[in-house]
């Protein structure tokens, strides 16, 4: 028992691996179970087809993501009470975070299942909606938080706003892809987080 949950962990971060570097569509079973080392039948045995292995790596992803998140603005807002210097402490943790990355960024399979989107059933699409729409709850929450003490200084959507997390982040990986600079998505972060304070900071007379 323990040896198919290792072999269905190694499948799918080999899966996962190919899929962040090439796409969904280039990446083939064959070179997944050649790289594995395990037979057809073995792959078929954890997954019937390869939407089911789509299913599989995201919400895999999705967890792993939300426990990062929680860990990240849960001991921020155990650093300090107040709900701005809280969330601002959390996209510096995120940030010190995405630094840390030796290779940068590996991606996300959020936005490469979006890019893909064709090549998925509806199960995985509205999978992949629902973690977007994850994001924004989370953030529109924190933001309704800190507007209730701190109103915005601009006439913005709180919950355009917290879709800006995700367009942030998401735009920061292209990007840091794109120049080879590791270091792009975490200064994108720490520029949303200026904004933020700009945003929410009262006006001192």
């Amino acid at each position: 028992m323990r040896k198919g949950r290792a072999t269905r962990e190694k499948l799918m971060d080999i899966a996962e691996a190919a899929i962040l570097s090439k796409g969904f569509g280039a990446t083939s079973i064959e070179e997944i179970i050649a790289e594995a080392e395990i037979t057809k039948s073995g792959f078929f045995y954890h997954f019937k087809d390869k939407n089911e292995l789509a299913r599989a790596l995201l919400q895999r992803y999705l967890e792993s993501e939300e426990e990062i998140l929680d860990s990240l603005f849960v001991r921020a807002r155990e650093l300090h009470d107040d709900p701005l210097h809280a969330f601002l402490i959390g996209l510096k943790l995120l940030s010190e975070m995405m630094a840390d990355l030796p290779n940068g960024h590996p991606g996300c399979l959020v936005a490469t299942y979006c890019y893909n989107e064709r090549l998925f059933d509806s199960d995985v699409r509205e999978i992949n909606r629902q973690a977007v729409l994850q994001w924004r709850r989370r953030f529109l929450k924190i933001f309704e938080e800190i507007a209730e003490r701190y109103p915005p200084r601009d006439d913005v959507s709180l919950e355009a706003l917290a879709d800006m997390v995700s367009n942030t982040v998401e735009g920061g990986i292209v990007m840091s892809k794109a120049v080879n600079d590791p270091k792009v998505l975490s200064e994108q972060v720490l520029l949303f987080r200026s904004y933020v304070k700009l945003l929410f900071t009262p006006v001192q007379h």
